[in-house]
């Protein structure tokens, strides 16, 4: 368990990736929404973090709490944090700028 939220931790995509082949977490985490295969498809590529954590708070009880979705909120928080880290670093970059034409 220690192994899996260090790969979490640095690596979200691949831990959301080997809940999603080896338990049913996934499944049963989107199997009420519309199109269930492919909310945790653009939540893998766009929402790492805040997928991960939907899933290991809905996943195991079904219907989850307030401090469920202040952690799933939390995640929400650190993914777009990774955007906006990754927008500042651009602007860094010669030629990348929003100012390059």
């Amino acid at each position: 368990m220690c192994l899996f939220a260090i790969l979490a931790a640095f690596a979200p995509r691949l831990a959301l990736f080997f809940l999603w082949i080896f338990t049913p977490l996934v499944n049963s985490s989107f199997s009420s929404w519309m199109m269930p295969w492919l909310w945790p498809i653009l939540g893998v590529i766009f929402l790492p973090f805040t997928t991960l954590m939907y899933v290991l708070v809905v996943g195991p009880l079904g219907e989850t709490n307030i401090w469920g979705w202040v952690v799933v909120f939390l995640a929400l928080l650190i993914d777009l944090r990774a955007y906006a880290d990754a927008a500042a670093n651009r602007q860094q970059i010669p030629g990348l700028g929003a100012s390059a034409t």
